[in-house]
């Protein structure tokens, strides 16, 4: 592609390219379901990925909020102060000296309940490459996505989840088995998680890339780094995606279940045998089996 060394993109123009490639790559991917993408990098510190990850960093919530490095991304001001940042993440990611920085780890109130939930913030720039990287690998993994999963995924929402649990209880499934993973993203295995996204991507930089977030430790409150042996810190850019695409292996099992009953055949066997047919509704690590139970007559 060309990169265009000349200027940094406008961001209206750097969306528009951005989406265009987002569709090639979702094309690609749903057209060769065992593709593995062995040349995605240049993507992660194209000026226009760059100008749109800042654009969704500068514009979240948590702007104003800074990482380990006290450098919130409403601080750094528009026009030139942006143009050099990101002029240093791109250098940095593309002559490969990047590493991120340990995420801040902060402790807020679960709702509904008096227990604590980590959070970790990670700094400005490490906000930029995470954002940067989800735009590349979102539309490669959404092709292989189930439609059970709801959670921070593209025009889903919780609503929908609802929803559709609300349609299956009008399809005669009578039983509701709500499950919630327990500190699903402190937990996850880092090998686990990495196993699967090596399905599909085989460019060895953005392997190293996700490793090095997943690695990158985290500050308590006083000060102390520990080392991040598992999970991936709640509050990173990238953390729901790769969550997504660890849990996936769950949406696959109970899949491929209601697959092997589709046929009267076999659910008449299976009735027979005292079993249940059921489907499973998921928003990130909360998930809801529907369970149909059905007597042979």
């Amino acid at each position: 592609m060309n990169i265009g060394e000349q200027s940094w993109p406008d961001p209206a123009g750097a969306a528009w390219r951005v989406r265009q490639m987002q569709r090639k790559l979702h094309h690609w991917a749903v057209d060769d379901r065992g593709r593995r993408f062995d040349d995605v990098f240049n993507l992660v510190h194209h000026p226009d990925f760059l100008t749109v990850a800042w654009e969704r960093v500068r514009g979240n919530q948590g702007a104003r909020t800074a990482g380990v490095d006290r450098v919130s991304p409403a601080s750094i001001a528009e026009g030139v102060e942006v143009v050099e940042f990101l002029g240093q993440v791109r250098e940095q990611l593309k002559s490969r000296s990047f590493a991120p920085l340990p995420v801040r780890e902060r402790l807020i109130p679960k709702p509904n309940s008096s227990k604590l939930r980590r959070l970790g913030i990670p700094t400005a720039m490490d906000r930029v490459v995470q954002a940067s990287l989800v735009l590349v690998l979102e539309p490669i993994f959404e092709a292989d996505f189930k439609p059970v999963s709801y959670g921070f995924r593209p025009r889903r929402r919780a609503q929908d989840a609802i929803a559709e649990i609300h349609t299956f209880g009008s399809r005669n499934y009578h039983w509701v088995f709500e499950a919630d993973i327990a500190a699903c993203f402190d937990e996850l295995t880092h090998s686990a998680v990495m196993d699967r996204v090596r399905l599909r991507i085989a460019d060895k930089r953005v392997l190293a890339l996700i490793k090095s977030f997943l690695k990158a430790g985290v500050m308590s409150a006083d000060g102390t780094i520990r080392n991040s042996d598992t999970g991936t810190p709640q509050g990173g850019i990238v953390s729901p995606l790769l969550a997504n695409i660890a849990l996936s292996v769950l949406d696959e099992h109970f899949c491929a279940k209601w697959d092997a009953h589709r046929t009267s055949q076999r659910r008449d066997a299976h009735r027979k045998r005292g079993g249940a047919t059921y489907r499973i509704v998921r928003y990130a690590d909360d998930c809801a089996p529907r369970t149909r139970l059905e007597v042979a007559m």
